[in-house]
């Protein structure tokens, strides 16, 4: 009997996320889904990720609506899925279990199948609530094991005190060992799958977002998985750093039952693996790719002038490449021979071999070639290109290197954390406001953003390896660690628009949900509707003097600076004032909070001091050094 392997396609939500900021508006994806519904894809990933974040943020789109046109264009013929951060759901803080019930219950009933969960932290004591609820309202839960590698370093590291199965790895509590020189291995990831199978997943996914598996680890990895769980195994990787196709080649020669991947202009890259380079391996194997390949072909087809529109956001729109049918091109002898080349190293084990051969059929093809700074600083493709846009955005685009490089270091100093949303974005933010630091010649960690501070402080779960206490006490003020809190969890004001009718913000559930995932984003998001609501219902002679009454206007006069100022930090988006001229602050009272990089940090006081002037309003958006506060 013909093997067979089954494709989640990842075109829609990861790999735009990865390749493209996540800037895929519905209006290019809806003529995909008939041709997506005829494509036979065992699992179509659609949602969660930074979806219901930047389709708000960056499209002013509805991630409700998202997640149901697309359920009803494809009719039940693939399983859709989505990507959850655990306790950290789809956004960047832990939430309670309410919050987290309440998005997986309105997901499933607007057509979601199955959730694929992970921590960033692999803390099984994030994940077991959602493995349950998932199951419980139906749905398939689909546990992720976030792949990552030890420190470079030989310094040794402490080991986590931690509790359960964990003890088996590290440990007990009582005795707080030393961590061995090797904590990543193969028995680490393992055991969170045989935990996670027991918790009760039905998927299990080695989960490599920064596409750091080597094939040879690959191989290993997904052949002891395949030899520990009963339930089907997915492989999910990226191209990064030069590892992705030839690690999932290992993947397929090793029994993995589901393979991630990407079409052809949406693949590759800083995403997963192209699925037409996947075919041509699996043609050669004697292996059946359980898809249509003529609607591929189709949605190949539209995808390319798709991607030339995302060009702002394409870090390889001068470089596309090569235009391949897989069922109607015939390769070059030569080019034909590397696929083949590449099958012989991978059976023989041959590591540097196979890698070779990947890398001349990538070249031939038009894909980029390995990012060794990525490579090298251990990050995810899409945490990456993340950066990169954030830093454009904000005109600071020279800081990416020394961020880059800053990285391992901001890892390992917060517990050694894989990196993988919200971890990425936390320790990426970080880095560069250490790098700002080192700049200005300032200590490290002069500036920490909220959510670091929260990492540190055990907030997010426990950390692979434990954080020294005198970093933490330097971070948060107190070497000890401190668990986030559910009880301190106060649900957001669905406050009344006083300029649009006096309307509630949220006007139902699925609103008043964005609400409690991601307020700031929402709350723009949501008065948005309500206005058109608004002029909807507004008499079409109804004078523009009745328009809602603007913001309250900056700082603009010409007076000269005299005291001090506080100045950005770093660009970004004014989200709270906490003062105003006239104000007596003390030290280390929160004068302000804005957000960089999809994290919010706080302006405190470095001393007692008197408000003299506020020269920004909520919501603005400012640069690198722009002028917030003057003081006496």
């Amino acid at each position: 009997m013909e093997k067979k392997l089954k494709i989640r396609d990842l075109t829609l939500r990861d790999g735009q996320q990865s390749l493209f900021a996540t800037r895929l508006k519905q209006q290019d994806i809806d003529p995909l889904l008939p041709l997506y519904k005829d494509a036979g894809f065992y699992i179509m990933e659609v949602w969660g990720g930074a979806v219901p974040d930047s389709v708000m943020r960056y499209l002013d789109e509805s991630p409700w609506d998202r997640l149901r046109t697309i359920s009803k264009a494809i009719g039940g013929k693939s399983l859709l899925s989505a990507l959850s951060r655990g306790r950290n759901l789809f956004g960047y803080v832990p939430y309670p279990d309410s919050v987290l019930e309440g998005f997986y219950k309105e997901a499933i009933k607007n057509g979601l199948n199955i959730m694929r969960i992970f921590d960033a932290l692999n803390d099984i004591d994030n994940v077991k609530e959602s493995i349950r609820l998932i199951n419980e309202l139906g749905g398939i839960a689909d546990a992720a094991v976030c792949y990552t590698v030890d420190p470079k370093e030989e310094a040794p590291v402490e080991a986590p005190k931690k509790k359960g199965f964990f003890s088996s790895l590290f440990g007990k509590k009582e005795d707080a060992p030393a961590a061995p020189k090797k904590i990543f291995t193969d028995e680490y990831f393992v055991n969170l799958a045989i935990e996670m199978e027991r918790l009760g997943a039905k998927i299990i996914t080695l989960k490599d977002m920064a596409g750091l598996v080597r094939p040879s680890r690959a191989a290993s990895i997904i052949g002891k998985l395949k030899a520990a769980v009963k339930v089907p195994v997915d492989f999910h990787t990226h191209c990064t750093p030069g590892y992705g196709l030839a690690s999932s080649l290992m993947a397929i020669l090793n029994g993995v039952d589901i393979l991630d991947t990407n079409i052809w202009w949406f693949g590759e890259g800083s995403a997963a693996p192209a699925i037409e380079l996947v075919y041509v391996f699996c043609k050669k194997l004697g292996i059946e790719v359980e898809v249509n390949m003529e609607k591929v072909g189709e949605i190949r087809e539209r995808l390319e002038g798709i991607r030339r529109n995302l060009a702002d956001f394409d870090l390889n729109k001068d470089h596309f490449p090569k235009k391949f049918d897989p069922l109607k091109d015939t390769l070059p002898a030569e080019v034909d021979a590397l696929f083949d080349k590449a099958i012989a190293a991978a059976k023989a084990g041959n590591e540097d071999e196979l890698l070779a051969a990947c890398h001349a059929i990538e070249a031939h093809f038009g894909f980029p070639k390995p990012n060794l700074l990525v490579k090298e600083a251990e990050v995810p493709g899409g945490m990456y290109s993340n950066m990169v846009a954030q830093l454009k955005a904000l005109q600071a685009s020279d800081l990416l290197d020394d961020a880059m490089r800053l990285i391992p270091k901001v890892r390992r100093d917060a517990g050694l954390v894989p990196l993988v949303t919200p971890t990425s974005q936390i320790v990426g933010s970080q880095a560069v406001l250490l790098a700002m630091d080192r700049r200005k010649g300032n200590p490290d960690y002069t500036q920490a953003n909220n959510q670091f501070i929260s990492l540190v402080k055990g907030e997010y779960g426990h950390t692979p390896v434990a954080i020294d206490p005198s970093f933490r006490e330097k971070i948060t003020g107190d070497a000890t660690e401190k668990p986030y809190d559910v009880s301190s969890y106060k649900k957001p004001a669905n406050p009344e628009v006083a300029d649009l009718g006096g309307v509630p913000l949220a006007s139902n559930s699925e609103e008043y949900l964005l609400l409690e995932l991601l307020p700031n984003v929402a709350n723009k998001f949501l008065r948005n509707r309500r206005e058109e609501e608004y002029k909807a219902k507004q008499p079409a002679e109804a004078p523009k003097a009745e328009k809602a009454e603007a913001a309250p206007a900056k700082v603009e006069d010409d007076e000269p600076i005299t005291g001090e100022v506080f100045r950005a930090p770093m660009g970004g988006r004014i989200i709270e004032i906490n003062v105003k001229p006239g104000d007596k602050v003390k030290k280390g009272q929160i004068m302000m909070v804005y957000e960089a990089m999809k994290m919010e940090n706080d302006l405190e006081a470095d001393r007692d001091m008197t408000i003299k002037r506020v020269f920004v309003t909520p919501d603005e958006v400012i640069g690198t050094d722009a002028l917030l506060l003057e003081y006496e």
